[in-house]
């Protein structure tokens, strides 16, 4: 069994803080700005982020690993849509939106380093399950 690395414990840790900004910033929508619809999407996103991680560590194989990484990937550039509308669409000021997008896009750096690495080490790789 391998030890998950510094990268993904680093992505693990970054995004379940960015999952509680997450639901405070909901929080924050629903109570004061009276917006229902993109902030329960962004809370959907931005929390399933940290919980494919999370799963991850769990897989059953690489491709499961890479499989879930992948998810995570995937809903961390959805999550970066909905901020996108709220900004947009003037719910979020500026600053409030590069506060709460950067972290994102950083999460979306790592994920695409980790699932690109372990995509080209896959085919190195002769277990037959994969640990982190």
């Amino acid at each position: 069994m391998k030890g998950i690395t510094a990268k993904q414990n680093d992505v693990l840790l970054l995004s379940k803080t960015f999952a509680l900004r997450v639901v405070r910033l909901h929080q924050y929508l629903v109570s004061s700005k009276r917006e229902f619809v993109l902030s329960k999407q962004l809370l959907r996103s931005g929390t399933s982020i940290g919980a494919n991680i999370k799963e991850a560590q769990f897989a059953q194989s690489k491709a499961d690993f890479i499989a879930k990484m992948y998810i995570a990937l995937k809903e961390s550039g959805e999550t970066e849509y909905w901020l996108e509308l709220l900004h947009e669409a003037q719910y979020l000021e500026a600053k409030e939106f590069e506060d709460i997008v950067s972290p994102c896009r950083a999460i979306i750096r790592i994920l695409n380093a980790i699932t690109k690495t372990a995509c080209n080490n896959k085919s190195h790789t002769t277990h037959s399950t994969f640990r982190i």
